[in-house]
């Protein structure tokens, strides 16, 4: 257990998984630094109001940082002096990544070189960083394993990713810093972000409108609901890895839901759940998407003695309740 009162940085806290993170750390008693660049990638009333709903009533602030500037990152940290630093923040979208390269250069290459740097300068306790499924590119070995292949990205945003892992490496072997890669599979729920199918997908039904849906609905995602993903930060941020001998205190694990399902089949559970029947438009898979994401969380459970385990069913309900809510506050706001 991380003792109350630990200082804790948590980057891309108005993000989606960063604020739900940062809303934990601090219920924990942790006192919690949160900061992000408020992009506008997606709407950026969204991030105010995950800043308002989930960080404000446990008096978070979120700075407003630029983390792909090192003199920014260097005061940052030299306020804050974190124990623990939990890094989320990143240029998200795989289709993104085709039409602006640039962004995820800056966001997640630039900015996370950045922020190992502090972390060599600061020596906190723990690095948690978020990667992603995207680094196990096309495979089709299943489910994916930490040891599995990782080097051929299909995305230049998995690129990003898999890059991060190996500059944590790194710095993990060279100036010994603590740092644990978290790869992340298809996080959804309440407060998400709005180019995310299930988001976007659940508004266009609700609003009478075809949905896309690429590879003829056969492609298969491990969706994982947002409190599992948050579960599984928490644990494995109070448990750093240790260097044994010639081996680095680096770590990856995955955290998913080990449940991959049917894009189809996820369609008719969110059908069931909105109440309302999809119209859906069939179209070929899309440059960077990958046919399946099949997470093996067994090095998860061994090392924290938990994994994802909530139903899609339940997950997409806590959303339905959630945007029903949100819509209608957007109508009248």
């Amino acid at each position: 257990m991380i003792p109350a009162n630990t200082p804790v940085l948590v980057t891309g806290a108005a993000g989606f998984i960063g604020s739900f993170v940062a809303s934990r750390l601090a219920r924990m008693g942790m006192t919690v630094a949160a900061c992000d660049n408020f992009n506008d990638y997606y709407a950026t009333d969204l991030k105010h109001g995950r800043v308002e709903a989930l960080l404000a009533p446990h008096g978070i602030r979120c700075e407003a940082v630029e983390l792909a500037d090192a003199l920014q990152v260097n005061r940052l940290f030299e306020r804050v002096r974190p124990a623990y630093v939990v890094h989320l923040a990143a240029q998200a979208g795989v289709r993104y990544s085709i039409e602006n390269p640039s962004a995820y250069v800056q966001s997640n290459l630039v900015a996370f070189a950045n922020i190992l740097e502090a972390c060599r300068q600061f020596k906190p306790l723990h690095l948690v960083y978020a990667s992603s499924s995207s680094v196990y590119g096309a495979s089709h070995q299943a489910p994916f394993r930490e040891t599995d292949r990782s080097d051929e990205p299909v995305s230049f945003y998995a690129a990003t990713k898999k890059a991060n892992e190996a500059l944590a490496h790194s710095y993990s072997h060279l100036f010994g810093v603590a740092a644990s890669g978290l790869r992340l599979f298809t996080v959804y729920g309440p407060w998400g972000r709005p180019d995310m199918a299930y988001f976007s997908f659940a508004q266009k039904m609700l609003r009478g409108e075809t949905i896309p849906v690429f590879a003829q609905g056969a492609l298969q995602r491990d969706f994982t609901y947002i409190d599992d993903i948050v579960e599984g930060i928490v644990r494995v941020l109070a448990k750093p890895p240790g260097a044994t001998g010639s081996v680095a205190p680096h770590t990856l694990f995955n955290i998913g839901n080990h449940q991959p399902v049917r894009v189809m089949d996820f369609i008719a559970a969110l059908e069931e759940v909105v109440g309302v029947k999809a119209r859906i438009q069939f179209l070929p898979m899309q440059p960077g998407d990958v046919p399946m994401t099949y997470a093996d969380t067994s090095k998860l459970r061994e090392w924290v003695g938990f994994a994802p385990a909530t139903s899609l069913l339940d997950g997409l309900r806590e959303f339905r309740n959630w945007l029903v809510i949100w819509l209608i506050h957007n109508k009248t706001s």
